[in-house]
């Protein structure tokens, strides 16, 4: 039996849009509410949320039975952490600051299995291959794994043209508030020249055969960002969707 075909990488190569939410409550019951609700693909935050590999491991669950598929997005883009995440059975990672050539190789590297890579041969005895019932994991995962670079500084920006000549890199996502405050926006991510950063690049992606994403938090730049060309769009964060709603409710029927 072969790898589980990667249904998200194969959306991303035929050109077709993704919505997305992020999920940082770091728990598989929220997790599991989040994959009800429709999204083409949802964000299971190891960077910003309280995460550990078990409740990493405990949202891939969650998610498992959902039509939505499940992005892992580690802290930091180093070979041991992402080699537990793919066994623990994430096929797709997204890696933060990402900022040249030689860190993106090392990246593919570190999702492939020898001798293309220096992915740790030990998944039969974890949940990557259901517990070894998936016979032919080793020789057939690579081409399902989906890695995504996080490009959201100035270095990785001036970059951005070498990491895209990277082969085995499958998409680009803009950093939208990292990349506005390493600019001096401080997080402003509509100021009209981060715009124009973001703009370009998203072009620059999409022309050198990736897909382009990038997280919105509000309809003007969810629209602004569909106009520039966004292909996997991330378009809430779980915790601010309840926060505002909550907030919401409470001033509403506070003031009658």
């Amino acid at each position: 039996m072969a790898a589980q075909q990667n249904a998200f990488k194969q959306a991303l190569k035929r050109g077709e849009m993704q919505i997305g939410c992020w999920m940082s409550f770091a728990e598989p019951i929220a997790a599991e509410m989040m994959g009800t609700a429709g999204f083409d693909w949802l964000v299971i935050d190891g960077e910003h949320a309280a995460n550990d590999i078990r409740s990493i491991r405990d949202q891939l669950l969650a998610l498992a039975a959902s039509d939505s598929h499940a992005v892992v997005r580690v802290p930091v883009g180093e070979t041991w952490l992402i080699k537990m995440v793919l066994d623990a059975g994430a096929q797709t990672i997204l890696v933060p600051i990402v900022e040249s050539a030689e860190q993106a190789q090392e990246l593919v590297r570190a999702c492939r299995y020898p001798p293309a890579g220096v992915r740790g041969v030990g998944a039969m005895a974890s949940r990557a291959t259901m517990y070894g019932s998936v016979g032919d994991y080793i020789q057939t995962a690579d081409q399902e794994i989906c890695l995504l670079l996080q490009v959201e500084t100035r270095a990785g920006i001036a970059a951005l043209d070498d990491i895209l000549d990277v082969e085995g890199v499958d998409g680009v996502f803009i950093g939208p508030a990292d990349l506005s405050t390493d600019m001096g926006h401080q997080g402003n991510s509509a100021a009209p020249e981060v715009r124009a950063v973001i703009r370009d690049a998203l072009a620059r992606i999409k022309a050198a055969g990736k897909a382009p994403g990038i997280l919105a938090t509000n309809d003007e730049a969810r629209q602004a960002y569909l106009d520039m060309g966004a292909q996997f769009l991330a378009v809430g964060i779980d915790v601010m969707l309840l926060t505002q709603t909550a907030r919401d409710l409470a001033a509403r029927w506070k003031a009658n």
